[in-house]
């Protein structure tokens, strides 16, 4: 790695409901700097979520990013001419990012309805511990739950 590392940025949180975790959410869902139609589709998505679900928002998004977030990964390292899949803990920003990524990469594969729909539908889904960001998250867990014999290799990272 060369240079100086990136100095974090402190991002403010969203307007509508004052949360550091939205705000980043919808800063993920951005796309060409266009913030306005981001928080748009984030928002309609939230009110469905409400709509359907019959709870606050905010909560059904918190336990959702705990539903999809990982705890385990695996990560390649090459020891004595060999790659080896190593099961690693996930800090928690990174939990946070593979969530955020798995929830609108499920979103955006599915067609046919305006984003803030197919987004309120994963959200639901993975409320519920169904949908495709729920399935990315017990794959990532299978893979690393089957590599457990390489975890004393860890220890070696970096």
């Amino acid at each position: 790695m060369r240079g100086k590392q990136a100095k974090k940025r402190k991002i403010e949180a969203d307007p509508r409901y004052n949360s550091l975790v939205i705000a980043k959410f919808i800063n993920y869902i951005m796309r060409s700097g266009k913030k306005t139609v981001a928080q748009k589709v984030v928002y309609k998505a939230l009110e469905l979520v409400e709509e359907k679900v019959k709870k606050d928002p905010l909560d059904v998004f918190d336990q959702v990013i705990k539903n999809v977030s990982p705890l385990l990964e695996v990560k390649s390292r090459r020891i004595g001419g060999a790659n080896y899949q190593v099961p690693i803990q996930v800090r928690a920003e990174r939990r946070l990012t593979l969530a955020f990524r798995w929830i609108i990469e499920a979103a955006k594969s599915k067609k046919g309805k305006p984003m803030s729909e197919r987004l309120a539908m994963e959200l639901i889904d993975a409320y519920g511990k169904q949908g495709a960001a729920i399935k990315k998250r017990e794959d990532v867990h299978r893979m690393a739950e089957a590599n457990r014999a390489f975890a004393h290799f860890a220890r070696f990272s970096r």
